[in-house]
């Protein structure tokens, strides 16, 4: 087998071209997995060619946050405009260990200069200007702006970066802004005005910071976690779903619903999450 791929007329052929033309010449000594094989074994396997070889994929960015203001993720997403191709610009920032939106704008155009308007706005409000704290985004030219990433490095927040073409690695403000869009009040014909989408904002973010549950933190509004009162109130629900449970636990089949505070959430977790020190960049 190996004499043969060295061979004039086999020797610039993969497996692939040399086994479909013995078999036209009416010839079998092997498949291509064996070929292969051989060829491994005996290290003349390798990429040929002016091509770059192929390149393992990159690890998503992975991070964990344990308390508020840890860990946020921001994203931009189009809002539609009075008329077709045009469209409205809404910046959001989410605590990842919350769900609460911390920071939102909306824009006629993206930048790197109102990207830090909106970070800045946000660091003001949480108090939390100096604590370690990563920034989540993707790979859009805003994250990049010198204006963005400068306002970052004074306000000592970490940077970290989704992998090129893959919105997965952003989960949470994805599903948020799937949330947003699929509300029943959304209007989707459109917005009129730049003023008539940050009116419709507003009370969204209030809804969804006060009111909105989500099964991923334990049915608690992302304020009630963001602030501390999930704690208390998980215990009370723990201790009413006992109480019907404890005169006769053997009619109860299953335990009740566990109502336990999450205790970290990861972003892309893995058996191993990592958290990412201020001053540093995590990128994929």
């Amino acid at each position: 087998m190996l004499a043969l791929c060295h061979a004039p007329a086999y020797a610039s052929l993969p497996p692939g071209q040399i086994v479909p033309r013995l078999a036209t010449q009416g010839a079998y000594i092997a498949s291509e997995a064996s070929f292969y094989r051989i060829l491994r074994e005996a290290d003349e396997h390798h990429h040929r060619g002016r091509s770059r070889p192929p390149r393992p994929a990159a690890e998503p960015p992975r991070l964990v946050a344990r308390a508020p203001n840890e860990v946020w993720t921001w994203d931009i997403s189009w809002l539609p405009g009075p008329v077709k191709g045009l469209f409205f610009y809404l910046s959001l920032i989410v605590d990842l260990y919350s769900r609460k939106i911390l920071g939102w704008e909306v824009y006629t155009r993206e930048s790197a200069e109102y990207a830090a308007e909106v970070v800045r706005r946000a660091v003001l409000a949480e108090g939390c200007v100096g604590q370690p704290l990563v920034l989540h985004a993707d790979n859009g030219s805003p994250l990049k702006g010198e204006t963005l990433l400068e306002t970052l490095y004074r306000l000592g927040i970490a940077t970290s970066s989704s992998r090129p073409r893959t919105s997965n690695d952003n989960p949470y403000s994805e599903a948020l802004f799937r949330t947003c869009k699929y509300c029943p009040a959304y209007p989707t014909p459109g917005f009129a005005s730049l003023e008539e989408a940050r009116a419709w904002m507003q009370p969204f973010v209030y809804g969804y910071n006060h009111k909105h549950c989500p099964r991923g933190i334990r049915l608690v509004t992302p304020q009630q976690r963001h602030s501390g009162q999930d704690q208390a109130i998980l215990a009370q629900r723990q201790a009413i779903c006992e109480q019907p449970r404890a005169p006769h636990p053997e009619r109860w089949s299953r335990a009740i619903r566990n109502w336990n505070p999450i205790t970290e959430v990861g972003l892309n977790p893995t058996a191993e999450v990592i958290s990412v020190p201020a001053g540093h960049s995590q990128t994929g």
